[in-house]
């Protein structure tokens, strides 16, 4: 949601091949907050979509299930991630998240809403240093976000897999996405020309090896 590019949010609505595909933004992240749930719908009403959002911090919702389930996109905030995950688990929305990406549904987002996918990634959590933290595994492997829009990512995303903290993974500049079809990459877009990303990998000789991904970058024809 970047608010004067709209390349990756047109791209992911591209991506439901629908006329008015239903969009649900999950704040939990952030607390729920109100101001970044009104910037996504600044944003949405403004698009061919249904927008709506999904508020659980002050319980779980009636018929949360169907309501997920009736999606085509699920948008998920940045913010706390271990925060998020774990009321997500005391919820069980990370149970119907599995079964909306197992239907089909588009699962996407940024920061935290990009590392949940995963099985874990480095996060701020718990203060400035970054520590691993667990996501829904539904993507092998790691994730890092902002690695170039925060000094101390890249150097400490490369440092977890060196120690073995974290798994071999996929690293994704501010402006860059990763796009899965099941459980295998299918390719990079990217919503500035210089945004890249990146898969970086423990080597054999106990260092990090860290390798460019070909990137395509999104114009307003895309």
């Amino acid at each position: 949601m970047e608010p004067n590019n709209p390349l990756l949010d047109d791209y992911v609505l591209k991506l439901t091949r629908k006329a008015d595909p239903r969009v649900c933004f999950v704040p939990t992240a952030s607390g729920d907050a109100t101001a970044y749930t009104v910037n996504f719908y600044s944003s949405f009403t403004r698009k061919k979509c249904r927008p709506s959002h999904l508020a659980i911090l002050q319980g779980r919702p009636v018929e949360m299930e169907q309501f997920v389930l009736g999606q085509d996109v699920i948008y998920v905030g940045g913010g706390n991630t271990a925060t998020m995950m774990a009321s997500w688990r005391v919820l069980g929305l990370d149970e119907i998240l599995r079964k909306a990406w197992l239907q089909g549904v588009i699962l996407t987002g940024l920061s935290a809403g990009s590392i949940c996918w995963f099985e874990s990634g480095p996060s701020d959590s718990w203060g400035a240093e970054l520590r691993p933290v667990s996501g829904l595994g539904f993507l092998p492997g790691s994730h890092c976000p902002h690695y170039d829009g925060e000094a101390d990512r890249r150097p400490s995303y490369q440092r977890l897999i060196q120690d073995g903290l974290l798994p071999d993974g996929y690293a994704a500049d501010d402006g860059a996405a990763l796009v899965f079809r099941g459980t295998s990459l299918d390719e990079v877009v990217s919503s500035r020309p210089q945004a890249q990303a990146w898969r970086v990998e423990r080597n054999s000789d106990g260092g990090v090896t860290e390798s460019a991904l070909p990137t395509r970058f999104l114009s307003a024809n895309t």
